[in-house]
């Protein structure tokens, strides 16, 4: 796996917990889904390169 691809991942959930934290602060409920399911694929793609890199 590239080190773009893990930065990009790392960023993804960084956005997600961003705005996860945001729509518990305005009491957001969709901002709040919107962020874990931004959090959720990104663990899924982390998990899928983890997973090439084991095979090569």
């Amino acid at each position: 796996m590239g080190a773009d691809d893990k930065i990009k991942n790392t960023a993804e959930k960084l956005v997600g917990q961003a705005k996860e934290a945001f729509g518990k602060a305005t009491n957001d409920d969709e901002k709040v889904a919107e962020g874990r399911a931004d959090q959720s694929k990104a663990s899924a793609k982390q998990a899928g390169e983890n997973v090439k890199d084991v095979f090569k």
